[in-house]
C-alpha cells in the first residue's frame, strides 16, 4: 500500500520519541529519517520502526503543528517559553525572533515549517545546537546558517522546512558564543 504524507509524519514522530527515550542515537535517527522521506510504501516505513518496542502496527497521523501567524508586526519568543515539537510560522512583512537558549524543549529534535513573505526570521540556538535548513526554498531572499548542520548526540537539532520569499532567515548562536568557546 502506498505511503501518504501523514504516514511519513507519524513514523517521523515515532523516531523522534525513540530518540527522546534514548532508544536511538541522532546518527541512527538521521539515517532512518532519510529512509522515511524516500519511502513510497507503508512496508518501507514499517521496516524503519520494526525494532522499536512501542510501535503500533497501524500508523497513526501525527498531531497538527502549533501555528503562529502574523501580518505586519513582530513576534518574539524568548526566556522560558515552551517549544512545541512541531511549529509552523506564517508571516507577512514581520520581524520574528525565536530564542531557544532558555526555552523548554520537548525533545532533541524540533521541526519548524516557515511560510515567510517579506519578513525576517532570526533563530537563536543554545551552544551545541545544530540546524538543518536544506528543506527551505527561497526566492529573492537571504539565508544565513551560523551553526553546525550535522546533528550531535547531546544537543538540540532544529529542522527547518518551508519557503522564504523576499525575506531573510538567520540561524545563529547567541552573540559572544564564539568568544566564550575560544576562551575555554
Amino acid at each position: 500500500m502506498r505511503a501518504s504524507d501523514a504516514d511519513r509524519a507519524a513514523v517521523m514522530q515515532i523516531l523522534e520519541q525513540a530518540v527522546g527515550q534514548g532508544m536511538l542515537t541522532l546518527d541512527e535517527y538521521s539515517e532512518r529519517a532519510d529512509v522515511v522521506l524516500a519511502a513510497r510504501t507503508r512496508g518501507e516505513l514499517d521496516t524503519v520502526i520494526a525494532d522499536l518496542p512501542h510501535v503500533r502496527r497501524q500508523v497513526v497521523p501525527a498531531a497538527a503543528p502549533e501555528e503562529v501567524r502574523s501580518w505586519m508586526s513582530s513576534i518574539t519568543r524568548k526566556g522560558q517559553w515552551t517549544v512545541p515539537p512541531h511549529l509552523r510560522i506564517t508571516t507577512r512583512m514581520c520581524s520574528t525572533t525565536l530564542d531557544f537558549t532558555a526555552a523548554v524543549v520537548p525533545g532533541p529534535v524540533v521541526r519548524i515549517d516557515v511560510d515567510d513573505y517579506c519578513s525576517s526570521t532570526d533563530m537563536i540556538l543554545p551552544d551545541g545546537a545544530t540546524a538543518d535548513l536544506n528543506g527551505v526554498h527561497h526566492l529573492g531572499s537571504s539565508m544565513s546558517v551560523k551553526v553546525p548542520t550535522a546533528p550531535t548526540p547531546a544537543g538540540l537539532h532544529v529542522v527547518v522546512t518551508g519557503r522564504v520569499r523576499f525575506g531573510s532567515l538567520t540561524v545563529r548562536h547567541p552573540f559572544g558564543a564564539t568568544l566564550r568557546r575560544f576562551l575555554r
